[in-house]
């Protein structure tokens, strides 16, 4: 019974670090895609290291610049949907892969997973403006 009670636990624990990494898919993967080119570039281990966080950091500046100095309002629109999509993706991939092996119907699974997806997708949104705004309200 307590080795269920610790399963269950730590796939809560494993849904939550995954649900507060996976907001930030679009910085993470412009992040490792600049490492990639750097490194086939034949920069060193350091300097692909910079490239990768350089290019995280402007992405989520570039965003919060789109945020904070864009005033119409389908354009703030689209640069929240831009950082959505990726965590979307990864939200219904978090959400599939935790209960593929619980459910056996293709159907539910897909639904569940477009469920995590979504709400993943509109917690990345809704972060993403929350903190453009306080960066631009001061």
């Amino acid at each position: 019974m307590s080795l269920i009670l610790l399963a269950i636990s730590l796939t809560i624990m494993l849904c939550i670090i995954a649900y507060n990494l996976a907001i930030y898919a679009l910085p993470f993967m412009v992040g490792l895609t600049a490492a990639q080119y750097a490194w086939a570039a034949g920069a060193g281990l350091f300097m692909t290291g910079f490239a990768a966080i350089a290019a995280a950091l402007g992405a989520i500046a570039l965003v919060i610049g789109v945020l904070g100095f864009a005033k119409n309002p389908a354009l703030r629109l689209i640069a929240l949907a831009i950082f959505a999509v990726p965590a979307a993706i990864a939200g219904y991939a978090l959400v599939h892969g935790v209960t593929k092996n619980a459910v056996d119907s293709a159907i539910v699974l897909n639904l569940l997973g477009g469920t995590g997806g979504l709400f993943i997708g509109i917690a990345a949104m809704v972060n993403l403006n929350a903190l453009g705004v306080s960066v631009f309200s001061r």
